[in-house]
């Protein structure tokens, strides 16, 4: 029998809580085997990310290193240039033909699926998975499986904008990323 995993992509910058919340609710919808997060290096759709990719591994790994089912994979930091999920399939795909895949993205990215790279052929190599976001809709032309998740209107940059503010953020984090921010000084 195949092994079901998810794709969690993403900057991670930092690793939050609803990062956690939509893998665990797509693991026990999805009845997958385990969750993969995959930092990357540099999205397509976005600039560079504010903190070095090897802090952003560390606390990608600190936010899941309580949770048996959660891996974190350096795929796309271990490439140069811009990460764009067609490559990171086709390795993937590859490397594990035993496994079957399942990209979880947010409602955000679900109405950005016409801009992304060869989208026709990602949609044949795997298998899409849409979770819902405040302030956008799951409508697409693209097959999409849609998993219930708990709404936060939490994101990375908002988090960033609370440090560079001095204002509260400990409970938007898994408490080791927190901590790792506070005692590498990050964002501030």
């Amino acid at each position: 029998m195949m092994k079901k995993i998810g794709l969690l992509g993403g900057t991670f910058d930092p690793p939050h809580i609803g990062h956690m919340i939509i893998a665990d609710d797509c693991f026990h919808a999805l009845e997958l085997d385990e969750v993969w997060f995959i930092p990357s290096q540099i999205p397509p759709h976005k600039n560079k990310a504010n903190v070095s990719s090897d802090k952003r591994l560390d606390m990608v790994t600190l936010a899941t290193e309580n949770r048996a089912q959660f891996k974190v994979k350096d795929f796309e930091l271990t490439r140069a240039g811009r990460s764009y999920t067609i490559d990171t399939m086709t390795m993937i795909n590859e490397t594990y033909p035993e496994c079957s895949f399942y990209f979880i993205i947010g409602a955000d990215m679900v109405e950005y699926l016409p801009h992304w790279q060869a989208i026709d052929e990602l949609v044949q190599m795997v298998q899409f998975v849409g979770v819902q976001r405040p302030g956008y809709t799951l409508k697409t032309p693209y097959p999409v499986l849609f998993v219930d998740s708990l709404e936060m209107d939490v994101s990375s940059s908002h988090i960033r904008e609370r440090i560079m503010a001095n204002r509260p953020y400990e409970y938007l984090l898994p408490q080791a990323v927190y901590h790792y921010i506070k005692e590498h000084k990050l964002y501030e």
